[in-house]
């Protein structure tokens, strides 16, 4: 996040519902400086505490910061279905400091309290920011848990480096009220910016088969094309997820529409393509095909000296010929030459952006949760996106297909 885009940001912050839920940690004497900013920048603050919480700060204390009542218990309004009502009335919800055993309740649906329900119950954005002692965080639980709630699209605020309340240092400070409120901001910025826009995400490896039995595919796992969805839906598109057989969970809000071949891929985006504004191509599509597939498993006695094979369609490239409005955005997985192939690419098949990656790297691109790669636009511009989650990568190529139609929008 750079200073002047935070700056920016926090725009998005006037007049919005934030639901702030303190958890049970000394951390929690910080929350009470980032509820006094996200009141500053003209935000509505709700806050909801945890029992554990209410040892270290008051509620009254938070009353008197956002000017309303601080609500503890399910049942303290018996006239309405509190967490329900909670959970409706807000834009995004923050979770600050999340303490390590509130963080696992997150990511196993626990709900046992009213901060917890509320939780269970929004569709909102969510934003969490984690505060413990460093082998809390560190603990394979605790990152596996964080790592959940990452690839169901929470933002986590990482925690800093420094002294701990133990006296020793380490990772695990909450980090600084600024930060936390500028990724709240950031959130709301992209929470609908595509609002009303149709996008088709491709994902996944497509298997052409060779017999009953056998098949030819690569090692796409569909994890960058499910980020992508998932972002999508996230900042309120109408998301179609055509997918490649994958072993991953359904995001939210996502309609999803599977196939198995190059040619199935082609007939579900083509079929949908005149009432998409948006369509990413993460799918890893099989360039080549047998040109005659075995009625039979073929006996490994019989097995042929060669398989003869034909290249599969390029959805791609018919993507871009029938283009009208949509902006298409192509993936390029390269070993060699990687920028002049991937450019090669995107002026070929008319395409917007082209997202570049080398899978040749042992920690992105196939088969791993992170990525690294480098984002050319049809105007010439290049962006080099550095290691990280592929849900970051998502949100970096969504931010520039949300400035690409705010700009086609103006003209």
């Amino acid at each position: 996040m750079t200073e002047s885009g935070s700056r920016s940001n926090l725009g998005a912050l006037r007049g919005a519902r934030v639901l702030l839920g303190v958890t049970g940690g000394i951390a929690s004497y910080k929350a009470v400086e980032i509820a006094r900013l996200l009141g500053k920048a003209g935000a509505r603050v709700q806050v909801l505490m945890t029992d554990a919480a209410q040892r270290f700060v008051g509620p009254a204390t938070f009353a008197a910061i956002t000017h309303r009542s601080v609500p503890t218990d399910v049942f303290d309004s018996p006239e309405m279905v509190l967490h329900v009502h909670l959970a409706r009335d807000t834009d995004v919800i923050l979770v600050a400091p999340a303490t390590a055993n509130v963080i696992a309740k997150m990511a196993h649906g626990i709900a046992d309290d009213l901060l917890t329900n509320v939780l269970l119950n929004a569709t909102v954005p969510l934003v969490v920011a984690p505060a413990m002692h460093t082998e809390m965080w560190e603990h394979p639980a605790t990152q596996e848990n964080v790592q959940t709630l990452r690839n169901r699209g929470v933002l986590i605020v990482d925690p800093e480096e420094g002294e701990l309340a133990g006296g020793d240092e380490g990772v695990g400070r909450l980090a600084d009220p600024q930060i936390v409120v500028e990724s709240v901001a950031e959130t709301l910025a992209r929470g609908h910016d595509l609002a009303g826009v149709r996008v088709i995400v491709t994902a996944g490896g497509t298997q052409e088969p060779i017999d009953p039995v056998r098949y030819i595919s690569n090692r796409s796992s569909g994890k960058m094309g499910f980020a992508l969805a998932r972002e999508a839906a996230n900042r309120g598109a109408a998301v179609t997820l055509v997918t490649a057989p994958v072993s991953l969970p359904v995001p939210d809000r996502v309609d999803v529409v599977r196939v198995r071949t190059a040619q199935e891929m082609r007939d579900a985006v083509v079929g949908r393509f005149d009432e998409a504004d948006v369509v990413i191509k993460a799918a890893a599509v099989a360039d080549f095909k047998a040109r005659s597939i075995a009625g039979g498993k073929i006996k490994k006695a019989d097995a042929p000296s060669a398989i003869e094979l034909e290249p599969t369609v390029d959805i791609a490239a018919e993507l871009g010929a029938m283009k009208k409005r949509q902006i298409i955005v192509g993936f390029a997985a390269e070993t060699d030459d990687h920028v002049a192939a991937a450019r090669k690419k995107l002026a070929s098949k008319n395409l917007d952006f082209i997202v570049l990656n080398d899978v040749r790297a042992t920690d992105a691109g196939f088969e791993v949760d992170t990525n690294r790669v480098v984002i050319l636009g049809g105007d010439g511009s290049e962006e080099v996106v550095p290691l990280q989650l592929k849900s970051g990568i998502a949100q970096v190529i969504l931010d520039r297909v949300a400035n690409a139609l705010k700009a086609r929008n103006e003209r």
